[in-house]
């Protein structure tokens, strides 16, 4: 005990002694060859080498530490911009351009052969612009009877064209080959199938890469917004001039089951059964946002020109990204963890920040088949009316009061009576976001919830944002009380989650329907997501089969 009491006080005097010779010549370092009393200093020569990290100059060998990284997916990008400069070039210095409807680097965006409707007669549209003439590319399959009661018109998603299925002028097979046919979901021993590209599209419809009559040419972003409800309209249109009163079906996927619904709710008498798959009522905040980030990045895409890209080089980089953001919502995780893993294009070379692992070769794969293949400004407007449909009350009443006002502005002022510039454009809030932390509050206290399980066509078990189907979408869907409809889900489904087909079906019955029929596949049934309208012959085709009879 004394010893460690001698050994506490002999370091506190040598700490006394250090501080008062620190402050006696506080520019003598407490050096670290300083001897200790009784012990000689250290002689330069045999001072050991202390390595100084931060006042030595760095050593220059005249090369990097290490090699640049290589990029071939940006240079491939970059060959492909060169050669589409050097065919606008060429095209150039072929011919004299007088107006923008020159030929340039743009692919021409056709799939082959198709009937053209067109119309002379003007199409007002639900947000103030107008088409004054228009054309409808559509292909059809089977033989329409004599009182033409066994039309089933087939709606398109997004950047679909009207070629569903291979035809003696386009034998190419279509998007739904495997449905249409003899015995197949879509029998044409039969029905008499039509499916349209939609306007605003680029497969052989007025869209935004058409010529404007009033000037000759090109209307680019002079295109005015579409709402779904504009698109089946235009589709009416069509069915007039073919002499069909009343369609056996509207059937449709994705954005197809979105315009199914909206014919019906449009055209309520001329609409027999109803088939929505993978679609909504009213588009929610997930898929909008990526419906934006997409748009978003084509409009970042300095090529882009705010939409007057046309006779020079296309939005190209913008539009792989988009086609890539869009692809991840189209399958789900489980099925590319059982697809791709985490496995590497070549698991024999290094790393690579471009395409490395399998699962991003395929998204690369994917964005390289459609950059050049689907007019950017097309996808623009296309996506934006998904993003506006909403087939409640409220959203139903104040637009047909717009295109009042507007037919009323036309009819008193002429073809430009009543037309605003910014009538068909959308601006930025006066305000920008801010969090409004109520909002969580009431969703905690509400209990709101987005979950699920799979169910058969027996009952709905609606779980949704809510619990329930709002009063304003029961009011909307209120024309379709004795409709037939087919409501059909997926649980894997990321981009149109199965609750929200759930909606669909119980604010169906909430307006006295008894002829809703829905069906949701589980996981074991499918794992392709958005995807399996387009590759589940047998479950989805099945359905649709047995329920159109």
């Amino acid at each position: 005990m004394k010893s460690r009491t001698k050994v506490t006080s002999s370091l506190r005097q040598a700490s006394a002694a250090l501080t008062r010779a620190a402050g006696s010549n506080p520019a003598t370092p407490l050096c670290h060859n300083a001897a200790a009393p009784g012990m000689r200093p250290l002689t330069a020569a045999a001072q050991p080498h202390r390595r100084h990290l931060h006042d030595q100059p760095p050593r220059r060998s005249g090369a990097p530490s290490n090699p640049a990284m290589s990029f071939p997916c940006v240079d491939a990008l970059e060959s492909r911009s060169a050669t589409l400069r050097q065919q606008a070039a060429a095209a150039s210095a072929s011919q004299t351009r007088t107006d923008s409807t020159s030929s340039g680097p743009e692919p021409s965006y056709t799939v082959g052969a198709t009937h053209i409707f067109h119309s002379n007669n003007p199409l007002l549209l639900d947000h103030g612009g107008r088409l004054v003439e228009f054309d409808i590319a559509y292909e059809t399959w089977g033989e329409m009877n004599a009182d033409r009661t066994n039309v089933i018109l087939l709606h398109t998603g997004l950047s679909a064209s009207s070629h569903a299925h291979s035809t003696a002028a386009n034998p190419q097979p279509g998007w739904w080959e495997k449905f249409i046919g003899p015995g197949l979901a879509l029998d044409t021993n039969k029905y008499f199938v039509i499916c349209t590209n939609v306007i605003g599209g680029c497969y052989g419809s007025t869209g935004p890469s058409s010529i404007d009559p009033s000037d000759g040419k090109r209307y680019a972003t002079r295109f005015p917004l579409l709402t779904i409800t504009d698109m089946v309209r235009a589709q009416f249109r069509l069915l007039d001039h073919l002499g069909v009163e009343k369609l056996h079906a509207s059937v449709g996927s994705s954005m197809g089951g979105m315009q199914s619904l909206a014919a019906a709710v449009a055209f309520p008498e001329r609409v027999g059964r109803i088939v929505s798959i993978s679609a909504c009522a009213r588009s929610h905040p997930y898929s909008i946002a990526m419906r934006y980030v997409q748009r978003k990045a084509i409009l970042n895409d300095p090529n882009w020109n705010r939409g007057y890209y046309y006779g020079q080089i296309p939005p190209h980089v913008g539009m792989k990204l988009a086609r890539e953001i869009a692809t991840i919502t189209y399958r789900s995780g489980p099925e590319w963890e059982q697809r791709f893993g985490r496995r590497r294009a070549d698991k024999d070379k290094p790393p690579a920040l471009c395409p490395d692992f399998l699962v991003e070769t395929y998204l690369d794969h994917a964005g390289e088949k459609f950059c050049l293949t689907y007019d950017p400004n097309s996808l623009i407007y296309v996506s934006k009316a998904m993003d506006l449909f909403d087939l409640g009350r409220e959203n139903q009443v104040a637009i047909r009061a717009k295109r009042a006002e507007r037919e009323k502005a036309l009819r008193e002022g002429g073809e430009q009576g009543g037309y605003q510039q910014d009538a068909c454009s959308l601006t930025l809030p006066d305000t920008p976001y801010e969090e409004q932390p109520e909002h969580h509050e009431e969703f905690e206290r509400d209990g709101l919830g987005f979950g699920g399980s799979s169910v058969g066509s027996g009952g709905s078990n609606y779980s949704g944002p809510g619990q329930k189907p709002p009063a304003d979408l029961v009011a909307g869907l209120s024309v379709l009380w004795d409709h037939p409809v087919l409501v059909m889900g997926v649980a894997s489904d990321i981009l149109f989650p199965a609750w929200q087909q759930r909606e669909i079906a119980e604010a169906l019955r909430m307006t006295g329907n008894r002829n809703v029929a829905h069906y949701e596949l589980s996981e074991e049934q499918s794992l392709f997501g958005h995807d399996t309208f387009l590759l589940d012959v047998k479950n989805v085709g099945g359905m649709v089969r047995n329920f159109l009879g």
